[in-house]
């Protein structure tokens, strides 16, 4: 069978008794000029080609190509068709169209009842555009056609039979193909005719189509439909196998249907009730029960008549009533309704915490605005403090006053977004992230939620950055709409307090920061850590040991000689620790009978915990010229620090010791630079400079040490080595100076007082423009100390320096 039975098998498909409209023949001829012998009317393709001996019908649409068709046939004429290179041109230009094509015969034309135009072509050979042509309603080119030419070679002859070959493997694994083409391509010896036929029929996609019509070369076009069809066969024999796993797959569900089927029917002659029907029920219930927001009812909904039609064994089954559980377990309508009593919160705070009143006050004031407006934001309160100050059982405290569930989070060393955000529901295992855990555990959505160790969340990386994401939970202008990965829809948190804590701010990121109102908690005298141990600290330790407080009991002294002695840090924890050893060491005294009852006063400190652990050296290391002291503000709270300098032979050299940070050697060559320029006031002569080498050390060498505050305490460390006059042994000091001999302002001024109350001194010398921290110093420590208030250098001199400069 040829090409010309597969034409009649199409011209018989299409019959049609209409005949071509009588219109084309009666109109009278448009007004332009006859197209030239070597030119031809063009009609533009959309997503189709026509190859050579090959039959096709058309549906004309465009103005444009009516008339061309129209003027084709009453001429008598065939057409050039070309495909056009976008389909979405409406009116394409020359420009917009390939270069070659195919002259075509119009077999016949037909007007269909509904207007339109139906066209039936064959290709006859391929031609390539020289130039179109202006003047015509439709569009017309000179053409180059295209002759094939009749040559044979062992070649071609060998590209010919792998390429009905091929072709034949595809149809063969192609459903529905018509006997006439298989026979087509089995008789038919003309490489190009076999070429063109195979591409016509064989391949799908119009560019590469286009792509074979334009090899004029029978060896490359072969090639090319050789390289198509390799491709198309490998992807049938892939669907092919997907198709058949599909039909076992839904033949073992169509079978598992069928019996669940007749199980339910089983069971419902015996008169067994319906687990499944009965499961869906208390779903819906629950859902209904949980009083949710509108749209996560609606998801809800939907989730649960998913479930509904679901497999109880299917993977997904237990995933969707997870998800359901977690739906209807959260508190969305539930809330802690304490009456708010400020009196009864004051006493409550009084009664778990000694001091801290600037705490206490703006919690006293978050009650009152709650209280007022109930309805209103809660703030973000981010306590900062030293370890063991309280920040932590503060946050139980709050709860308790308000009434209301405490939750506490860890975010120590959180490195995974995931463990705010929660995984999505796709992962196996997913769960919601620590956030909406907690809330559905405290069961209301206005608990006190503690955020512990915000200063030690880990970095971001590849599971994102937990820091970045808490920005939505602590935003109260965000958190009513809080998004979690695995719920995917909005909680409101606008009605959680949430309470941060922190040792320090620096490491915590500025947004992050922004978002929190920062309540700083500093280090306790040793009159408050003694109230601390005698209301709180002894009867814990005495229930943790199993003592009554009629076998033991603790003298103020003893307590003190363990503050002072055995503990130098800024909050308590050490000095529970201490106390229960000391009560621990009676217990077994008690234990193995050996005593009854005892009292732990300060003579028995030494031998139950040992030697002292702390000594007051101030008096000894200020004892030679060049050693000054200083105050420094640690994470634990505020210390002493001393400076040491000293003269040795050289040539001026400054050598820095006792591991120093840049901001803190750029103090002390400050400080040298002043003292060289002050030289003359300072009664020093210029050859000191020239002839020694200065050696600054700050003992403790293994802590870095670093920051601007130790500048005026060098300077008169380095005045004391160069004049050899000693500093008072109790006076410490601490402020930043410039090279015009300021003072300036520096942080921790509460801490580093404490530190030197601490540490036995007498005189601080502060800058003076630091007055406005003197509020917060502790009473009983300013009745303790005598201050100086620095404004340059001179005012230190001649407080500090035992001898008297003036001469």
């Amino acid at each position: 069978m040829q090409i010309k039975d597969l034409k009649n098998i199409l011209l018989g498909s299409t019959t049609n008794k209409e005949e071509p409209s009588s219109a084309i023949t009666q109109e009278a001829p448009a007004q332009f000029p006859p197209v030239p012998n070597d030119a031809m009317i063009i009609v533009p393709m959309r997503g189709t080609v026509l190859f050579p001996q090959n039959v096709s019908p058309l549906v004309i649409g465009r103005k444009l190509s009516i008339n061309a068709v129209q003027e084709a046939v009453r001429s008598e004429k065939p057409i050039g068709l070309l495909m056009q290179l976008r389909d979405k041109d409406e009116e394409p230009n020359p420009d917009d169209l390939y270069s070659v094509g195919t002259v075509a015969e119009i077999l016949r034309y037909i007007t269909a009842p509904d207007g339109t135009h139906h066209v039936i072509c064959q290709g006859v050979q391929r031609f390539r555009v020289q130039e179109f042509l202006q003047g015509y309603p439709f569009l017309v080119a000179r053409i180059e056609p295209y002759e094939e030419p009749e040559t044979s070679s062992q070649d071609v002859e060998a590209r010919v039979i792998t390429l009905k070959q091929k072709a034949l493997e595809v149809l063969a694994q192609t459903q529905q193909v018509p006997d006439e083409l298989i026979n087509a391509i089995q008789s038919i010896t003309s490489p190009p005719m076999l070429a063109d036929l195979v591409a016509s029929y064989l391949i799908s996609k119009a560019v590469e189509k286009q792509e074979i019509l334009a090899l004029f070369d029978i060896q490359a076009r072969i090639d090319r439909i050789l390289e198509l069809l390799n491709y198309q066969v490998e992807v049938l024999k892939i669907s092919n196998k997907i198709n058949e796993q599909t039909q076992e797959t839904m033949g073992q569900r169509q079978r598992e249907f069928v019996l669940r089927e007749q199980m339910k029917a089983i069971q419902k002659e015996l008169g067994e009730e319906e687990g499944g029907a009965a499961e869906i029920e208390e779903i819906s219930k629950a859902i209904s029960a949980a009083k949710m927001p509108e749209e996560v009812e609606k998801q809800a909904r939907k989730e649960l008549a998913r479930l509904q039609h679901m497999p109880d064994a299917s993977g997904e089954y237990s995933m969707i009533r997870t998800y359901l559980d977690w739906l209807t377990e959260l508190p969305w309508s539930v809330s802690s309704a304490g009456v708010i009593d400020i009196a009864k919160a004051r006493e409550i705070l009084n009664e778990d915490h000694y001091g801290l009143d600037k705490i206490k006050k703006r919690i006293l004031e978050f009650l009152a605005v709650r209280k007022l407006n109930p309805n209103g934001k809660s703030p973000i309160l981010c306590f900062v403090g030293p370890p063991g100050v309280g920040k932590t059982s503060l946050g139980r405290s709050i709860a308790r006053a308000t009434e209301r569930e405490f939750i506490r989070a860890s975010l120590g060393g959180l490195h995974d977004e995931a463990e705010i955000r929660g995984h999505r529901r796709t992962y196996i295992g997913a769960l919601p992230g620590n956030v909406i855990q907690s809330i559905r555990k405290a069961g209301t959505n206005n608990p006190v939620f503690m955020l512990d160790e915000m200063d030690k969340i880990g970095s971001g990386g590849f599971h994102g950055d937990p820091s970045s994401a808490l920005l939505e939970v602590l935003d109260p202008e965000q958190n009513s709409t809080f998004r979690d990965n695995y719920l995917a829809v909005a909680f409101d948190l606008s009605h959680v307090m949430f309470i941060g804590t922190a040792n320090v701010l620096d490491s915590i990121p500025g947004p992050l920061r922004d978002r929190m109102e920062v309540i700083e908690l500093t280090g306790y005298t040793s009159e408050e850590k003694l109230q601390i141990a005698k209301r709180y600290l002894v009867h814990r330790q005495q229930e943790s040991n199993g003592l009554s407080p009629e076998q033991c009991t603790i003298t103020d002294d003893a307590i003190l000689t363990i503050i002072q002695d055995y503990t130098r840090e800024a909050g308590c924890r050490n000095l529970e620790r201490e106390i229960g050893s000391a009560f621990r060491h009676v217990a077994m005294r008690i234990a193995e009978g050996i005593v009854m009852s005892e009292q732990i006063d300060s003579e028995h400190i030494a031998d139950i915990l040992g030697p002292k652990r702390f000594y007051s050296d101030v008096a000894m290391r200020t004892s030679v010229p060049g050693v000054a002291t200083g105050l420094a503000w640690t994470p634990v709270g505020g210390d002493i620090l001393f400076i040491e300098a000293t003269r040795l032979p050289g040539d001026g050299k400054l050598i820095l010791t006792g591991q120093l940070g840049e901001v803190m050697k750029e103090s002390a060559q400050a400080a040298l630079s002043l003292v060289k320029s002050r030289a003359n006031e300072l009664n020093l002569s210029p050859e000191i400079f020239k002839k020694n080498d200065i050696h600054v050390h700050v003992p403790a060498g293994a802590i870095p040490k670093d920051g601007p505050s130790a500048g005026v305490a060098m300077f008169i460390a380095l005045f004391s080595a160069f004049s050899e006059r000693t500093v008072h042994s109790n006076v410490a000091m601490t402020g930043e100076i410039s090279l015009r001999g300021l003072v300036l302002p520096v942080g921790g001024i509460k801490e580093k007082v404490i530190a030197a109350a601490r540490a036995g001194l007498k005189t601080v010398m502060l800058p003076a423009l630091n007055k406005k921290d003197f509020e917060e110093i502790p009473e009983a420590v300013r009745n303790q100390l005598r201050f100086i208030w620095l404004e340059n250098v001179d005012d230190a001199l001649s407080i500090a320096v035992e001898n008297d400069l003036k001469t």
